[in-house]
């Protein structure tokens, strides 16, 4: 494997999902608030270029086509070759679905199944790997979960099992 000498610019959208959510009590429902990874890209002071743009505050459970399709538009009109995308976890594999055939572009989704303001959360982990693999994979479109990347179509979220697995 040849790694760049130079690590490339990564755009990174964010749509909202558990990653982002915020909780505040026993009375009150999870909200998305506003996107976690530039924090965390901070506090772990990463050494890559990179740029986080809000598209989304949603649950993906609420995410419309039209979503999707602006998700998509965002990505092709991007100038970076390698994207990187948070997103909930229950419709992930659609939004992944969406963006198939983009060419000359690695795209990978991510996201978690605590929020990650929560502590043992496996934000943190999931971004690290996620920006890895953007900056190593091909060009398509991945999912990267929990230490595993697959990529799309052929992956499915097991919520029984709260992880994702090959489809």
């Amino acid at each position: 494997m040849n790694l760049p000498r130079e690590p490339e610019f990564i755009q990174i959208f964010t749509t909202g999902g558990t990653i982002d959510k915020i909780y505040y009590d026993a009375k009150d429902d999870y909200t998305v608030g506003d996107p976690q990874i530039g924090k965390l890209l901070e506090e772990a002071r990463v050494n890559f270029p990179y740029a986080v743009e809000v598209l989304l505050k949603k649950d993906s459970l609420e995410m419309t086509a039209a979503d999707r399709e602006r998700i998509r538009a965002a990505v092709a009109a991007s100038p970076a070759r390698r994207v990187l995308i948070t997103h909930g976890t229950d419709t992930m594999t659609d939004t992944a679905a969406a963006l198939l055939g983009i060419p000359d572009k690695t795209i990978v989704l991510v996201g978690a199944m605590q929020p990650a303001r929560f502590l043992g959360s496996d934000a943190e982990f999931n971004i690290g790997f996620a920006v890895a693999a953007a900056q190593l994979l091909e060009p398509g479109v991945y999912i990267a979960m929990n230490g595993q990347v697959f990529e799309a179509p052929h992956v499915r979220k097991n919520v029984a099992a709260r992880r994702f697995e090959p489809a």
